[in-house]
């Protein structure tokens, strides 16, 4: 489900900008979804996504696991909030999972800055794919994380974006799932998209 925002303008009756009637709107939606289900601000409109399906979660566990295998020294978060402020006014995205120092992350925040995250990860859906080659992609090279990685299941590839510049990156390495994908350092290891 998606809410688009109207234009910005400021309202005459009470003077309160339409971003701030968003952001209450957001965070109304937010307090009221049922378990499971995320609720993202991208780019002026809200979204509001059900819980993923077993195949999306078990290419997290997996891409998760493998990080692990290879840095045990790195945290591999899920259901953490980041504030993206080029994927919107506000910038509250939820990715798939985030890849960090271990400890990042201890304080009581909901949503937090991206500067600990050295990967950011999405597994497209039907309802997200759009946003997760788009606004997000955008707004996590704004926000300088150095990879992005889009495991896209509609298109069966692997795609690692990398050297953010403004609101694009400028390095893109694909491949087909089932093909071995090269994590650059800091990670330093071949993701084995095999088991997708």
């Amino acid at each position: 489900m998606v809410l688009t925002a109207p234009e910005r303008e400021a309202r005459a009756d009470s003077g309160e900008s339409t971003a701030s009637s968003v952001e209450e709107a957001f965070v109304a939606l937010s307090a009221a979804a049922p378990e499971g289900w995320r609720v993202e601000l991208i780019e002026g409109e809200i979204h509001v996504v059900p819980p993923a399906n077993g195949e999306h979660e078990e290419i997290v566990s997996e891409v998760t696991g493998q990080v692990r295998d290879h840095r045990k020294d790195l945290g591999r978060y899920t259901g953490i909030g980041l504030r993206v402020p080029d994927a919107s006014p506000t910038g509250k995205v939820v990715p798939d999972f985030v890849i960090a120092p271990k400890g990042s992350f201890g304080d009581s925040l909901e949503y937090h800055d991206p500067g600990a995250v050295m990967l950011v990860g999405e597994v497209t859906s039907h309802s997200t794919a759009d946003n997760d080659r788009g606004p997000k992609l955008r707004g996590y090279a704004a926000a300088g994380i150095p990879f992005y990685l889009l495991i896209d299941r509609e298109r069966k590839q692997a795609v690692l974006h990398s050297l953010p510049a403004g609101k694009r990156y400028t390095r893109k390495v694909e491949v087909d799932i089932s093909q071995p994908l090269s994590l650059p350092e800091p990670l330093g290891f071949d993701l084995d998209t095999s088991e997708f």
